[in-house]
């Protein structure tokens, strides 16, 4: 079964753009997971431009799902995940001042970065995945920095969906069967939608996770968000 853990970050965009706390975070959250979600994901910046420091301690406090707290790990992102030990820690090499996760980690070059924080966040107990790209030398590069999972950046899969979609996944296919065969578990992230996430997970070989924010809370303006959660475990159902 693949779970579906929903990123909440634009719940919190639209709370901070006004203040207040309309709509609320954490009953969001809770309600995500009352309509069948699986995990609650979020990824705090250091502007805090939508999830805070203070979402991340009252999430952790009352959810009864997986939590995933995705991030650039410096040292307020290890502060966080030291005192929360929330379920997954993903980390992701966007640091400061970029708008969205738009690549994967160079394993290879930046080892000597990655191997203690690694380490460190797993001796806490908690499971690290890492934000990849599809190219086989990094995975096992991963893989020997002791990852437990990684989580694809399906930016260009969702990019190139429309216009062949065979093309489009059989980088993350190849991918994923040698991430399946090294031990890695797979998690996939970014731009999936009802369009295509149904596609991607028939044709990865395992698909632990999927973490969906963007198209699944703009997907509940239209459909309302019980509707919306119970369209997406229909659509990856539909790719088992």
């Amino acid at each position: 079964m693949t779970r579906l853990s929903v990123n909440i970050n634009k719940i919190a965009t639209l709370r901070n753009a006004r203040g207040g706390q309309t709509p609320n975070v954490l009953q969001f959250a809770l309600d995500a997971e009352r309509f069948g979600a699986q995990g609650i994901t979020v990824h705090p910046r250091p502007d805090e431009r939508h999830i805070t420091t203070k979402d991340c301690y009252e999430l952790h406090n009352k959810i009864q799902t997986e939590f995933n707290i995705e991030g650039y790990p410096d040292v307020r992102y290890m502060q966080l995940i030291s005192d929360l030990r929330p379920a997954q820690a993903t980390l992701v090499p966007d640091p400061p001042g970029v708008l969205t996760s738009n690549a994967g980690w160079n394993c290879i070059e930046q080892a000597d970065f990655l191997a203690p924080i690694i380490a460190q966040i797993k001796n806490m107990g908690v499971r690290v995945s890492l934000f990849m790209e599809t190219d086989l030398a990094q995975i096992d590069q991963a893989k020997a920095l002791g990852a437990d999972r990684i989580e694809f950046y399906t930016g260009p899969y969702a990019e190139n969906y429309a216009i062949d979609r065979y093309a489009a996944v059989e980088p993350y296919r190849l991918a994923a069967l040698h991430a399946h065969a090294i031990g890695l578990g797979i998690n996939a992230g970014h731009d999936l939608s009802l369009e295509n996430l149904a596609f991607l997970k028939a044709s990865l070989v395992a698909l632990d996770e999927v973490s969906i924010g963007h198209a699944l809370i703009s997907d509940a303006l239209y459909l309302g968000i019980e509707n919306t959660i119970q369209r997406y475990l229909y659509e990856l159902r539909e790719g088992a």
